[in-house]
């Protein structure tokens, strides 16, 4: 059996996915680039989470700010955590408060004002991340959604949103990752402007 229809179709596929969420959302990803910039510059953090792959998605991207994202861009660390990474948090969390509380309850002890949430969920209907955008809005937390198909409750939770225009899954998390690649990209040179002249 021949996979090679199967795999132009995906392919194809995920260029659509990317070429729509190119003319209805490349202003939103811009400004929201910008605005990740200004609260770094500011002194705030920005905190990722997300369930399974968006988990998998929030320590990848907290690691490129942390780390780097380019080897040839050699800057000071940037302040990002992914909220998914200790496991007896979770746990505890998940048996002590339910599984709904435990992103909150990270809100709660590492949100600060001029800080950032951003809440990955291809659904858009996750509950434990709707959960750590309520208390990030009373912790005077910016809320930012990366979100897929028509961006579900956690739309309406949100202080900005980028929402692929997909419901496939996979579709969803391959432009989640890229989106934030280039939030990456943009907070080095906006940050670091010193080092891209």
């Amino acid at each position: 059996m021949s996979f090679s229809e199967a795999i132009k179709r995906t392919i194809e596929d995920s260029i659509a996915t990317k070429q729509s969420l190119l003319l209805k959302q490349s202003e939103e990803i811009e400004r929201i680039g910008i605005l990740l910039a200004s609260k770094l510059k500011d002194g705030g953090k920005i905190m990722f989470c997300g369930n399974g792959g968006s988990a998998a998605d929030s320590q990848h991207l907290a690691a490129e700010l942390v780390i780097r994202l380019r080897s040839s861009v050699n800057r000071a660390a940037i302040p990002a955590m992914a909220l998914t990474v200790d496991p007896s948090i979770m746990t505890a969390g998940g048996n002590d408060l339910g599984y709904e509380k435990v992103f909150a309850r990270c809100v709660e002890a590492y949100g600060r004002p001029g800080d950032v949430l951003i809440g990955i969920s291809t659904s858009g209907n996750s509950e434990n991340v709707q959960h750590a955008m309520n208390m990030a809005q009373s912790k005077g937390v910016h809320r930012i959604g990366l979100l897929g198909g028509n961006g579900g409750f956690l739309l309406d939770e949100c202080d900005d949103a980028v929402i692929v225009p997909s419901t496939v899954t996979a579709r969803i998390q391959e432009s989640h990752i890229m989106i934030g690649h280039i939030w990456c990209e943009m907070i080095e040179e906006i940050l670091f402007p010193e080092l891209f002249t």
